[in-house]
């Protein structure tokens, strides 16, 4: 379907929102992209960018007039901004999101549309350990997967608008159910950011209490960065994709549990045959990341 919005808002320019409102303009989706954010001075760099052609300080001003709003803050701060703006939407708009997490909160936007407004939800899966405009990119989501969550209540037309945006950034898109969605992402993002964040913090103890000495800069290999590479990522935004999927989150970190424990008892105990077994296990699990093709639309 040809897709072209009179007017695009996007509600926190920052990587993502940033890379966004890039590819709209560069490709001529949007003949207008407005950006709301809480500083102004990184609102200013994303007009030097070309992520967005202005700004307005007010939400209320900034959707009055939008054919599409993108969601683009941390996932904690969604009740405030709809509760905030919802009824400031003319009829028609789309409101879509970019959140990791999808079960709970398309429920709450969905609750927040006012008559004759249409949301849908949508989880484009691509980023860096960089935040904000600055690190945008209009190649950001090329060959990325973009997840887009519709309910019994999507209207057919906006959500097909929202996947050939999508689309037209180069990603490959899936339709999944909000809560399948949440489970997924819990082990396969949410979980490793986890294991990141939680073994530079045990290294920094290791480091402050048994080798003083330790620089885990001057001292690590490729192995090290590679492996905590994600806990540079925001902690704010973290925090809340955590909290709001805590259930799925907790499960898996003690799933993560048991298997630590498993190989801490066969090194414990010297069991050589039981630690092979347990790494070509997760070789073999690994090496299927290069050999599985890429999903279809």
């Amino acid at each position: 379907m040809a897709l072209h919005f009179t007017q695009v808002t996007i509600i926190g320019v920052g990587l993502i929102g940033g890379s966004l409102g890039m590819i709209l303009r560069r490709k001529g989706l949007a003949a207008s992209v407005i950006g709301v954010g809480r500083r102004v001075e990184n609102l200013k760099t994303a007009v030097e960018l070309g992520a967005i052609d202005r700004f307005v300080g007010d939400p209320k001003d900034g959707v009055k007039n939008a054919d599409l709003v993108v969601l683009a803050t941390p996932v904690d701060t969604y009740d405030r901004h709809l509760t905030e703006w919802a009824s400031c939407l003319k009829k028609g708009a789309i409101v879509t999101d970019v959140g990791s997490v999808k079960g709970p909160l398309v429920e709450q936007a969905e609750r927040a549309m006012p008559e004759g407004v249409h949301f849908v939800g949508a989880h484009p899966i691509a980023g860096k350990e960089k935040t904000g405009v600055a690190a945008g990119s209009d190649q950001l989501f090329t060959g990325a997967r973009c997840v887009i969550t519709p309910t019994s209540r999507t209207d057919p037309q906006a959500l097909e608008q929202v996947r050939t945006m999508w689309q037209e950034t180069g990603s490959v898109v899936l339709t999944m159910d909000a809560h399948l969605h949440d489970k997924i992402l819990g082990a396969v993002s949410h979980l490793p950011h986890v294991a990141a964040f939680a073994l530079i913090n045990a290294l920094a103890e290791i480091r402050d209490q048994q080798i003083p000495s330790l620089d885990l800069a001057g001292h690590s290999g490729g192995g090290l960065r590679d492996t905590t590479r994600i806990a540079a990522s925001s902690p704010e935004m973290w925090r809340d994709i955590f909290l709001w999927n805590r259930d799925n989150v907790i499960t898996f970190i003690e799933a993560y549990e048991r298997s630590l424990s498993q190989l801490k008892e066969l090194i414990r105990v010297g069991d050589a045959t039981g630690i092979e077994k347990e790494l070509e296990r997760a070789k073999q699990e690994r090496e299927k990341f290069s050999v599985r093709p890429a999903p279809s639309a």
